[in-house]
């Protein structure tokens, strides 16, 4: 017999590529997780996973057993769903993990609409990039994520995940004043090719917008900054050290002295949020209304 919490070691393992970091994500010892592994080979009769320096990588007997372990662990959060919908579910605990712009911009409304609606369900905030809150979720830290598509960020098809598409906005230019480009109502991505950027980390979600928009205007943009505060991204446009691309929502309320922020001309780079749970997880009694209140927020707000 499979243990279903083998199935979930094995998945986190394939998420995180290492022992050691799936035990981190677990909050187990690395031996502990290489236990559990061997166990579930001895149970199963194969070898399921390789380990080499450079981490731990799925057999093909071990991917063949990760696509009936999200089935199953799906099929096991609907139980729980139940469950918990049998004992009302009225009140208890959601987790969301969201990214600082989409706290802003949805979360706080939606905490803000429950406590009139649904006042039993307390919901703890923590603030995590949209890469980070999908793993947050599958690992089971968190119950929903605010997260930002990215490159590598898992599909609609995702059998781990359940998606609920919350917004789009466009991105707008940051110039310095007294950019040549600044007179104008709009600017085109091209004509940026020879400036300095300032930009987001590699590995946030907004990097890859703004290095695949760039791409698609026929260069690659020269980064010499880099923060994941929007505020000191602007900060540092002001003191001319570069432009940069800024989702729409980020720069409201912002001090913009010193800057010109200006629409996209043509095709705007676009950043899409959506909120995700583990599949099965959106029928549970606590989560359906906390997906609900940030639909509804995204559609107010956004």
């Amino acid at each position: 017999m499979i243990e279903a919490r083998r199935l979930h070691i094995l998945r986190a393992v394939a998420d995180h590529r290492t022992v050691t970091a799936a035990a981190a994500a677990l909050y187990l010892t690395p031996s502990a997780v290489s236990q559990q592994l061997a166990a579930l080979e001895q149970e199963t009769g194969h070898r399921l996973v390789d380990r080499s320096a450079r981490g731990a990588r799925l057999t093909p007997a071990g991917e063949i057993l990760l696509s009936h372990a999200n089935a199953v662990l799906a099929q096991l959060e609907r139980a729980e769903s139940a469950l918990a919908a049998y004992s009302s579910g009225e009140a208890g605990t959601v987790t969301v993990a969201a990214f600082a712009t989409g706290i802003g911009l949805v979360v706080a409304p939606a905490l803000r609409a429950l406590a009139g609606t649904a006042p039993g369900i307390r919901v703890l905030v923590r603030d995590a990039e949209g890469d980070e809150s999908l793993l947050m979720v599958l690992d089971r830290q968190v119950d929903v994520a605010v997260a930002v598509e990215y490159r590598g960020a898992p599909g609609e098809d995702d059998a781990r995940l359940t998606r609920v598409p919350l917004y789009a906005e466009p991105f707008d230019a940051v110039l310095p004043t007294g950019h040549p480009l600044a007179p104008g109502e709009k600017v085109a991505l091209a004509d940026l090719a020879k400036d300095t950027w300032i930009g987001q980390s590699t590995g946030n979600p907004c990097h890859d917008v703004t290095v695949l928009a760039c791409e698609y205007a026929g260069f690659a943009l020269r980064l010499e900054h880099s923060s994941d505060d929007f505020r000191a991204v602007v900060a540092l446009a002001a003191a001319g050290a570069g432009v940069a691309l800024v989702p729409r929502s980020a720069l409201r309320g912002m001090e913009l002295t010193g800057v010109e922020v200006r629409p996209i001309d043509g095709v705007a780079p676009t950043r899409r949020v959506f909120a995700a749970v583990r599949r099965g997880a959106e029928e549970h009694p606590l989560i359906s209304p906390v997906l609900s209140a940030l639909r509804t927020a995204s559609e107010s707000g956004a």
